[in-house]
């Protein structure tokens, strides 16, 4: 799942002050401390990690404006908070840039070799969930989704830059893209390479940040859609809206949308794959001498003939009143079982029933 908005998990505005920033860390690291929260410690310890991750990043200037660009902050060594790295930053990582060390052996000048990378990121996913009853998955259901995503800002175009400014080199790395750091031990001198912070790697950084997302190219929307729940979805299934989620960084595309389908409980009802399962209780008269009963089904009522002679626990198949097959579509069975209910007979019953055992020559008490 995407991580939450910085600003979002503290709180605040994306225009507000460093001392708002630190006025709303104060209080929810007092709200959220694991040692207020003993029945629900593991939370709070998640709560209480994200918060201090929001608060190192806000609370820095530098920090703050490339988070506020980019939607993620770099750090020495490829470390990044945020929604992680892409494949070009873990290499670059692990390995420095190659015009680095081309410019070692060769003497090539770094500004000019370097291929400058455009960090392009696809958005975050989003993850819902919505509830249906069980004769919704018989005919299936357009349910009506209303949920908060970002898109691309309007204003910018998704660039970060107030419109009519453009970009200037990076002041931090020159507009080499990385930050070279020189470290003189006992063994020598070593150079540690990693992508510049302030620009992710680019060279350059906006002039100035637009006023309508801030620099980070995006805002929030409220998006209203309607899903089509298909017919015989299981409860837990996943559907994928491709495109549905946030916007992307740098000209990345759009995240997917992903829908949990839980499946209400419908009394009575059983579902196991495409076959539903039910009881009925009949008196035991009706089970010796036959009848018809009405039985409820998620679809109405339905006549069910109890042969004469039915024994307790008989099980009666109803063809194609189960649930449709997601693939073929075709409906499964359903089940009912039948009890049988054994009342105490009054006085003039009993006496009937007396009688009815003298012929079949049944021994049973006289009192």
């Amino acid at each position: 799942m995407a991580k939450r908005d910085y600003y979002e998990i503290l709180g605040v505005s994306r225009n507000a002050t460093q001392e708002e920033i630190k006025r709303a860390y104060r209080e929810l690291v007092k709200k959220w401390h694991p040692d207020r929260h003993h029945e629900n410690k593991k939370e709070a310890e998640e709560r209480f990690k994200e918060i201090q991750e929001a608060y190192e990043v806000l609370s820095d200037p530098e920090k703050r404006a490339q988070y506020d660009r980019f939607g993620y902050v770099g750090a020495p060594g490829g470390e990044q908070t945020g929604w992680g790295p892409s494949h070009e930053t873990i290499f670059d990582d692990f390995f420095g840039d190659l015009g680095d060390i081309f410019d070692m052996f060769f003497g090539g000048s770094q500004t000019t070799n370097r291929r400058r990378k455009k960090h392009v990121r696809t958005g975050e996913n989003i993850e819902l969930s919505v509830t249906i009853d069980l004769e919704d998955v018989i005919h299936g259901k357009s349910v009506p989704v209303e949920y908060e995503r970002y898109t691309v800002c309007d204003a910018c175009n998704g660039t970060g830059a107030e419109p009519g400014t453009g970009k200037r080199t990076c002041p931090r790395c020159g507009g080499s893209g990385v930050v070279k750091e020189e470290k003189r031990t006992f063994f020598g001198v070593f150079v540690n390479t990693y992508t510049c912070p302030t620009c992710a790697g680019e060279g350059e950084v906006i002039e100035r940040s637009c006023k309508k997302c801030g620099g980070s190219g995006r805002i929030k929307e409220r998006r209203k859609i309607n899903v089509k729940i298909p017919p015989g979805v299981e409860d837990g299934a996943r559907l994928r809206i491709k495109g549905g989620g946030n916007a992307g960084f740098g000209g990345g595309g759009y995240g997917d949308l992903y829908i949990t389908v839980r499946v209400r409980p419908k009394p009575g009802f059983e579902r196991k794959g495409d076959d539903l399962y039910t009881t009925v209780i009949i008196d035991h008269l009706q089970a010796a001498l036959g009848t018809h009963i009405e039985i409820e089904t998620p679809e109405g009522k339905e006549t069910l003939r109890i042969p004469p002679g039915t024994q307790p626990d008989t099980v009666f198949r109803l063809k194609g009143l189960g649930v449709p097959n997601l693939s073929s579509g075709r409906r499964g069975d359903l089940y009912v079982k039948v009890k049988v209910e054994i009342p105490k007979p009054g006085k003039r019953e009993a006496s009937v029933l007396k009688q009815a055992a003298k012929i079949r020559g049944l021994n049973f008490d006289e009192e």
